[in-house]
């Protein structure tokens, strides 16, 4: 079993992973900037600020797998590449890989084609700022990491959120850049999101690349 640490570990995707990994036998760390009033048995609850480094610094220590399921929101909203960079930075001196949780966005259509961000017409104004914020991870910034860090960004169907948390039917299928369902966004649940990012996890078969997650 892996030690893991989920840093954002209280969210909807975060939590959703908490549970999946905890489940499995990992021993899983959740960072947030607050403590969730019911909590996984076995897992270790940490309350901290994302943009204080040594916060971070003390749950990616000791880790084999760090998990990135932060949002671009609230206290983050204008920070959250810089502790993204500084989440990759920790999390390659460790020695260890990186998974976040991405956005339905910063996929492709089709092989070649301009990613969905670059067009978000799809999507209400008032979120634009957070889609093109979290897409700029995978088409910037994790590039751009040493090529010592082992890093996959996980996007989720369009239709994934708290919005639509829907059931666990215990499947998935796995995509690369290439949404798995580029019409209409398809969808996936809260937890069968988390069964194929465990998943993800535990295979450790893609390596510094971006892949999805849908029925």
């Amino acid at each position: 079993m892996s030690r893991i640490t989920v840093l954002g570990g209280t969210g909807y995707a975060g939590s959703a992973i908490v549970a999946e990994a905890a489940a499995r036998g990992h021993e899983v760390t959740a960072f947030s900037r607050s403590l969730p009033a019911e909590r996984v048995p076995g897992v270790n609850y940490v309350e901290g600020d994302a943009t204080d480094e040594a916060a971070l610094s003390s749950v990616v220590s000791g880790a084999d797998v760090v998990v990135g399921a932060l949002a671009p929101r609230g206290p983050l909203a204008d920070s959250f590449r810089d502790v993204h960079r500084t989440i990759a930075r920790l999390a390659d001196a460790e020695g260890v890989p990186l998974f976040v949780v991405g956005g339905f966005s910063s996929l492709r259509p089709a092989a070649g084609a301009p990613r969905f961000v670059e067009d978000l017409g799809h999507a209400p104004a008032e979120f634009h700022h957070e889609l093109v914020t979290v897409a700029a991870l995978v088409v910037d910034d994790l590039p751009a990491t040493p090529p010592t860090l082992d890093w996959v960004f996980v996007s989720p169907a369009g239709k994934f959120g708290s919005f639509a948390p829907g059931e666990r039917l215990g499947e998935y299928r796995v995509g690369d850049d290439v949404a798995v369902q580029p019409d209409g966004g398809g969808a996936i649940s809260g937890a069968d999101y988390a069964l194929g990012f465990v998943d993800l996890v535990e295979a450790r078969n893609h390596h510094r690349a971006h892949v999805n997650l849908a029925y």
